[in-house]
């Protein structure tokens, strides 16, 4: 049987969220693993059943990106994926503290049933369109594009194939999220209205299309471990979307693709200043095109073996043209290392 493993990253106390996610686990998965940060109460969760991990505790870690990776940052949820590979997990859900888990969430199966989404001509599409008449769009969606897709039939063509169903081996898969969705601080600040997604058929995204997914209700399986990867040295509000987008172009080498799953969480949204998560996302707005044109361009090796070579050269070819600072490439090269110490990567592979 399938080992599943939840990994949840928090720096408050249990939410009603957490709390809900937890009995999930306990009926369906094997393990909930929290990773903690400097913010995170002490003690904090002494009563509460997960293998929970302070700082201090990662920092004791043999792996190599633990005392390397900020704090005070998401991507310390790097740490809780190393964890659930070590443990043998096949396949990784994540989440956030805030999302919970709804009464028709179902552990997914690598092996699905998806109808495939529309080829454009622009290389994009609104995944949101899929499951709502809304006009709303998903966090990393290039604000130019935006007005192309609400002016244009895209929606007949989406009601159109929503018979065709195919079976769809898919190693990420994304499960869109009720009540406060995940979306950009403009429509926020303009709309900020409370969504329920039909229940649809799920998508799967065809090659050379683009769409951006979070790391809100995620779900992995071992194929795509290493694409997993959270950056560190870039806004907090794109380092999932970033990451989508280079696991996004590593699946094409792989020969799988991305699916989105109708809502299975409900996110009753933790507090934010929606202005600060707007200059948060400003490196998005201007380079989330760009990014996706950069390595759509790239020649990338085919093949399982090449996943650690093709993740190395998107991110080199990501710092080049100076999305990231040159300390990305030490991180990821941790995280490489911290995978093949683990079994998850062949040894003795040259990278780069």
């Amino acid at each position: 049987m399938s080992r599943y493993v939840a990994v949840v990253t928090t720096i408050q106390r249990p939410t009603k969220s957490l709390i809900k996610l937890q009995e999930v686990v306990n009926k369906f998965m094997d393990k909930l693993i929290i990773v903690g940060d400097k913010k995170t109460p002490d003690q904090f969760f002494y009563d509460f059943p997960c293998d929970f991990y302070s700082l201090d505790d990662q920092h004791k870690f043999p792996f190599r990106l633990a005392k390397l990776l900020p704090v005070n940052h998401y991507s310390r949820k790097n740490i809780g994926y190393l964890l659930a590979m070590k443990n043998g997990a096949d396949c990784i859900y994540e989440t956030d503290d805030d999302n919970m888990p709804l009464k028709t969430w179902v552990l997914r199966n690598r092996i699905c049933t998806a109808r495939i989404g529309s080829v454009t001509s622009n290389g994009w599409i609104n995944i949101y369109d899929y499951f709502t008449d809304i006009f709303v769009w998903p966090r990393g969606f290039p604000l130019e594009k935006i007005r192309v897709f609400r002016e244009n039939s895209a929606k007949e063509d989406i009601r159109s194939d929503s018979n065709n169903l195919f079976s769809i081996n898919s190693p990420v898969q994304q499960g869109l999220v009720n009540g406060s969705p995940d979306v950009d601080s403009i429509w926020r600040l303009l709309y900020d209205t409370e969504i329920t997604f039909k229940r649809q058929a799920s998508v799967s995204l065809p090659k050379n299309i683009w769409c951006p997914f979070n790391s809100q209700s995620t779900w992995w399986w071992s194929p795509a471990f290493p694409l997993m990867y959270l950056p560190s040295f870039c806004s907090f509000r794109m380092t999932d979307i970033w990451r989508s987008f280079v696991a996004i172009r590593c699946l094409w080498e792989l020969e799988y693709s991305v699916v989105f799953h109708s809502a299975e969480v409900w996110q009753e949204r933790n507090i934010h200043n929606l202005i600060n998560d707007f200059k948060e996302e400003i490196p998005g707005f201007l380079n989330n095109v760009a990014i996706t044109e950069t390595l759509t361009r790239l020649i990338l090796e085919k093949g399982h073996h090449s996943v650690a070579t093709n993740l190395y050269r998107c991110y080199e070819a990501l710092v080049k043209k100076g999305f990231y600072p040159p300390e990305e490439l030490k991180l990821l090269a941790n995280w490489i290392k911290d995978l093949t110490s683990i079994g998850i990567l062949e040894p003795d592979r040259k990278y780069h």
